[in-house]
């Protein structure tokens, strides 16, 4: 007997819903669901716009659940569908285009909108609020066209849009009514700190000024202010606050004020009617953050699906936000009264400030700013009401206590339920189970693995923090070991650091990062090039002298003193005209031998270092990089071109993987080999990336190794098109440049970080594959080759190898 599923509708298709039908999903919820929501796309996260906006993401890039993820989990999907009602006495959803959606039970997740202040001019053209992706293209249209906005409201929404038309190159100016930004967040001295690291950033302020009037004809042209004065702006940013979207369930008859009144258990006045998320009034009160909005899905989850739920109480008001790269967090009361007491440490230098405020000894409030590394330990201890004590205080101020001890106290006491990433809804069992049921030993893994830390990042002290808790002293001892005797600081420290702090050249981080040797060594110098030359492509300038000596001098020097140069040969295919050249060169330099290597080139070895710019020169032929930490070679059978077994063209895939991704600069040398058939007469099973074309496409193997420490590669994936094959080689060899530590290998890379975590990162991760793909398409746009430069650089040649080339 089949028994018939009930029918689940939800209404609205932003964050909150769907993550609480992910919640559903997870606890085995047996409904046939129906998502119907108005825009256009699939589920994405709106904390992500101003990256949109910006141009660093995408739509695509966005997106949390790809259309796949719905039909995978056999979930309807209706989108650029409004709905206008819920008739109750029939069960049926009524929407715009005059459908109707038979349903059991209903969750509304409508969200809110941008509130457009009521004043004159406001309908002019060229004003608009900041909520969707509609409003992002709008915005980045203006800006093609028009120099000046306005953006009133200092909140986190008007800051985020001032950022990201900043960066589309207009001239912007925030208009706040306050005399503090985020008023409803942090207290005047964080407020202070965040506007002039903004006001460095290139935003523009303009405080205690309320908007009168939008000036102009059609289009708007300025903004006239309650004392007179005019801000010109040719585009005008509404973000002063957030509406609830209740029409559907005020059209429906359920009862509403400010939002959608529910109870404890997320139910509206209607029968088996819920409501979730910014649209919601629970308790008198409307949430604009994630957090609570995920709390409220874990309990309607729980309660929709049978199984025992805690009723949801509120949240906790707190804010762990990063703002144009800025970590701010707040919880509790951040502004002291005159009965309350205040615990305060600032530090100017490195831009961090922290806020504890005590009411009769009680934690009641609390600020961070610039190091939040005490927020997920600050929320708890506010929600609990926890005295202050002498041990508690010394943890908090750094005045006594070992780090170590303190960290893993900070997560020990917080509960499996409560939500570490707000961005993904992820919670701290989510990372708990997957550190210990996967194995997993870093925060990427556990990004790839759980979506924690994927967007904004402000989670991720919180997230190494449980790491650490959970692998205990094993992980924190591993984590101490420095690059070398220079330092105690990790790779991923450096990196880290780089990244956060902006550090520009090796001077730069060794002085930030109080190197005990000033100058550093050849073991930290080379890798300091490398880490700041990958993560900054474009900017950085490279260091010469820092690299190893092959590297400086673009060929191998061999124990005689003399050198070889090993000409690119694209795919180990070579023409009779460039045989030639080869043949001429050698006999006129003296070449003690000409040797085929391994990766099927033509070694001319004993050039004496002065005649290698002539030997380039009259060569005319690329760098081979045999020198270098870079790829070598891509190693080819002759595939189906001529193999009477041969089912893919490997000469030319092998070629055009060479010519895409030579001169990129790897942690360590990098090899590849195409073969044509399952034959192996390339050696793809000992490459770096080695594959192997079969009748239905390509089957991509990594981590392969035949030197000292030999090792035979692991099968990734198999894939249909040539397009899919050069993009996956993309994504895996810019996640190995990424996460690779200077000079491992990729046999010992993979072996560290786990080949189903590097899968996850780069195969089912469609949106990090994407961003992993433009991250090295744009490395790739700064390189040229080696022994060009030399040639067209006189006095490099003369420094180098003494003598000017005829030319």
């Amino acid at each position: 007997m089949t028994t018939t599923r009930e029918r689940l509708v939800l209404i609205g298709n932003g964050m909150a819903g769907v993550a609480t039908l992910e919640q559903i999903i997870k606890l085995g919820g047996n409904y046939d669901i129906t998502v119907i929501g108005s825009e256009p796309h699939p589920n994405y996260n709106r904390i992500m716009l101003s990256y949109v906006l910006e141009g660093s993401q995408t739509i695509d890039d966005i997106v949390l659940n790809s259309r796949e993820w719905y039909e995978e989990n056999g979930i309807t999907l209706h989108t650029g569908v409004t709905v206008t009602s819920i008739d109750n006495d029939n069960r049926l959803i009524m929407t715009d285009n005059g459908t109707a959606v038979p349903y059991d039970k209903v969750i509304i997740a409508t969200g809110s909108s941008s509130l457009i202040l009521p004043i004159p001019g406001h309908d002019k053209q060229g004003v608009v609020g900041f909520r969707d992706i509609a409003d992002c293209h709008q915005m980045m249209e203006a800006a093609a066209h028009y120099p000046r906005a306005a953006v009133i409201g200092g909140g986190l929404l008007g800051l985020e849009a001032a950022k990201g038309l900043v960066s589309l190159g207009m001239d912007v100016t925030v208009v706040h009514l306050m005399n503090d930004l985020m008023e409803r967040q942090l207290d005047y001295v964080a407020a202070a700190m965040l506007k002039k690291e903004l006001e460095s950033q290139g935003i523009k302020f303009m405080m205690g000024a309320q908007t009168a009037e939008l000036q102009g004809g059609e289009r708007v042209e300025s903004l006239l202010f309650k004392d007179g004065t005019v801000l010109e702006a040719d585009f005008v940013v509404m973000a002063a606050g957030i509406r609830p979207n209740i029409a559907v369930a005020r059209n429906s008859g359920i009862e509403t004020e400010r939002g959608i009144l529910v109870n404890d258990y997320l139910q509206t006045s209607m029968d088996n009617v819920y409501a979730v998320g910014e649209c919601v009034q629970h308790r008198g009160s409307c949430y604009g953050l994630v957090a609570p909005l995920f709390e409220q899905g874990m309990v309607l989850a729980k309660h929709i699906c049978g199984n025992p739920a805690t009723p949801y109480e509120g949240s906790t008001v707190s804010t762990k936000l990063k703002i144009s790269g800025v970590d701010v967090f707040s919880a509790g009361v951040f502004i002291e009264n005159e009965q309350q007491s205040v615990i305060t440490a600032r530090d100017d230098w490195k831009k961090t400030y922290k806020k504890i405020i005590l009411q009769d000894n009680m934690i009641v409030g609390a600020v961070l700013f610039g190091d939040i590394n005490d927020s997920a330990q600050l929320q708890k201890l506010i929600r609990d009401g926890a005295p202050m004590t002498d041990e508690l205080y010394a943890e908090l101020m750094g005045t006594g206590g070992c780090s170590h001890g303190k960290k893993k106290a900070s997560v020990e006491t917080m509960s499996d339920d409560e939500i570490v990433c707000g961005c993904n809804g992820v919670t701290k069992l989510d990372i708990v189970s997957a550190i210990q049921d996967k194995g997993l030993t870093s925060v990427d893994e556990i990004k790839a693995c759980t979506g924690a830390t994927r967007s904004c990042g402000g989670c991720k002290p919180v997230v190494e923090q449980i790491l650490q808790f959970v692998l205990g002293d094993g992980a924190a001892v591993a984590s101490s070991q420095g690059m070398c005797a220079c330092t105690t600081h990790s790779r991923d420290d450096v990196v880290a650091a780089i990244r956060d702090k902006g550090l520009k050249t090796i001077k730069e981080v060794m002085n930030v990062m109080e190197w005990k040797h000033p100058e550093g060594c050849s073991k930290c110098r080379p890798a300091i090039n490398y880490y700041l030359g990958m993560i900054n492509p474009v900017q950085y300038q490279d260091e010469k002298e820092s690299r190893f000596v092959n590297e400086r001098m673009n060929a191998n020097i061999q124990k005689d003193g003399t050198y070889t140069v090993v000409p690119r040969m694209y795919g180990g295919v070579t023409t009779p005209e460039d045989l030639k050249k080869i043949a001429d060169v050698s006999v006129k330099y003296n070449v003690k031998a000409v040797k085929m290597t391994g990766g099927q080139r033509i070694d001319l070895i004993g050039v004496q270092k002065e005649d290698l710019p002539s030997v380039w020169e009259e060569l005319d032929m690329p760098s081979g990089y045999a020198y270098a930490k870079s790829l070598r070679t891509v190693k080819t059978c002759v595939g189906s071109q001529f193999c009477r077994f041969g089912t893919q063209d490997s000469m030319g895939m092998g070629a055009l993987l060479e010519q895409r991704f030579e001169r990129l600069d790897f942690p360590a040398k990098f090899k590849m080999a195409v073969n044509g058939c399952p034959r192996n007469c390339a050696e793809s099973c000992t490459k770096d990336i080695g594959i192997v074309g079969n009748d239905g496409g390509w089957e991509i193997f990594i981590g392969g190794n035949g030197g000292i420490k030999a090792r035979l590669a692991d099968s990734f994936c198999k894939v249909k098109t040539d397009q899919e094959l050069i993009d996956l080689c993309g994504a895996i060899i810019q996640y190995y440049r990424e996460t690779g530590k200077y000079l491992e290998r990729t046999s010992e890379w993979v072996e560290r970080m786990g080949l189903e975590s590097i899968r996850a990162a780069v195969l089912d991760d469609e949106n990090n594959r994407q961003q992993l793909i433009e991250r090295v398409n744009l490395a790739l746009a700064q390189v040229e080759d080696p022994w060009k430069q030399v040639l067209n650089d006189e006095q490099t040649r003369t420094a180098l190898f003494g003598k000017k080339v005829e030319v």
